[in-house]
């Protein structure tokens, strides 16, 4: 039997894939994370499915329910927000199925930056301005950064910072790019990408931290800052151009 991690999406329910759909609804066994996948999604699971949600268990609670349910001939759904490729503590979690020799899969979500991207109606790589996107988050006081990934240093690139799980960190966000990016830099704030409850802010380094204080913003956002997000004048794509040498097939 196989365990799958499966990418939920950034919120709304019809924005997990059709992969990911289809083999919830092959799974008797469904671990989902409470706090951030919406309920809409567990539908889809089979009427008789085990269901446990993983908001409260710890690392090694999960990782029992996970080889259980593999011993007992059940595939399991483990039900990750976004896409499990970033900021999902998946990692850790197949290194535990690797010890005990339980199989698994990876379904791909939609992440909450391409969900916050579509909300700001925005492409993150615009051509002659920015072409580079960083996913990155800031220091906490359980995880910290590995050398060389604080935002000072990330920021002497000028590229198009995406940062998850920093909204109640703006200030320091904000203090730290400001000698790279300038306070006129284009800022975003995201939260809630993809829901009903889906709030946008749209400022700069200058006034993005007092947005997001007005707003009460605290958890489960993105912060974007670059210059790609106000961009209005650059050069077309070399994709269509007129110029570009094609060939018929």
């Amino acid at each position: 039997m196989t365990v799958y991690f499966i990418g939920a999406g950034p919120g709304a329910a019809d924005l997990i894939t059709v992969r990911g759909a289809r083999t919830l609804a092959s799974c008797r066994v469904c671990l989902y994370a409470g706090s951030l996948v919406p309920r809409e999604l567990l539908d889809n699971c089979p009427q008789d499915a085990r269901l446990v949600d993983t908001a409260h268990l710890t690392l090694d609670a999960i990782t029992e329910e996970l080889v259980r349910a593999h011993a007992e001939g059940h595939d399991v759904a483990r039900l990750h927000s976004g896409d499990p490729s970033v900021f999902s503590a998946v990692a850790e979690q197949m290194r535990r199925l690797d010890a005990a020799g339980v199989p698994y899969e990876v379904v791909p979500g939609v992440p909450a930056f391409a969900a916050a991207a579509a909300a700001l109606k925005r492409e993150l790589t615009v051509p002659t301005v920015g072409q580079t996107v960083i996913l990155t988050r800031v220091a906490q006081q359980a995880t910290p950064m590995p050398e060389g990934e604080d935002l000072a240093t990330l920021g002497r690139s000028g590229a198009l910072l995406v940062l998850h799980l920093a909204a109640r960190y703006v200030d320091r966000v904000v203090d730290e790019l400001l000698p790279h990016y300038g306070a006129d830099c284009p800022a975003a704030v995201v939260a809630m990408a993809s829901r009903p409850d889906e709030l946008l802010l749209r400022g700069t380094l200058d006034d993005i931290a007092g947005q997001v204080k007005e707003a009460g913003i605290v958890r489960t956002a993105v912060i974007m800052v670059g210059r790609t997000l106000a961009a209005e004048q650059f050069r077309d794509s070399h994709l269509y151009s007129a110029e570009r040498e094609r060939h018929s097939c």
